[in-house]
């Protein structure tokens, strides 16, 4: 992706990661409904989640509208884009920029199916053709 198409929001923590993966899985949500969903697999404070939302707002992962007394979220960024950037990053910091590197670590350690490979040499024919 060339640099003017990069997503330049500062990235996530791993908190802030759950608490997007709560939103795009609900669509949009309010502070009670991410704690409570997040509360299904560890504990967390609502005044934590509401603290950490807010500075996703800030950082433009969300936005708001208020009903009534109670803010409900969005996510301003699709979960795609989030997936690319935290690639982009890895390929960056861990591979040097070369993403050769990551298809070979890929290679090595987890190993590909036919059909993996099948689906992935489709991609690459694609994005060659383009």
């Amino acid at each position: 992706m060339p640099e003017s198409n990069k997503p330049n929001k500062a990235p996530l923590s791993r908190a802030q990661r759950e608490i997007m993966e709560v939103i795009w899985d609900l669509g949009r949500a309010s502070v009670l409904d991410v704690t409570q969903a997040i509360n299904r697999h560890r504990p967390i404070a609502r005044n934590t989640v509401r603290t950490l939302m807010e500075r996703m707002e800030e950082k433009g992962w969300l936005s708001h509208e208020s009903i009534g007394r109670s803010y409900i979220y969005a996510a301003t960024v699709p979960r795609e884009e989030s997936l690319g950037q935290r690639v982009m990053d890895m390929v960056d910091k861990a591979c040097g920029g070369q993403p050769e590197k990551l298809m070979m670590a890929l290679m090595q350690y987890r190993g590909l199916s036919d059909d993996e490979v099948a689906r992935i040499r489709k991609m690459l024919d694609d994005a060659k053709d383009r």
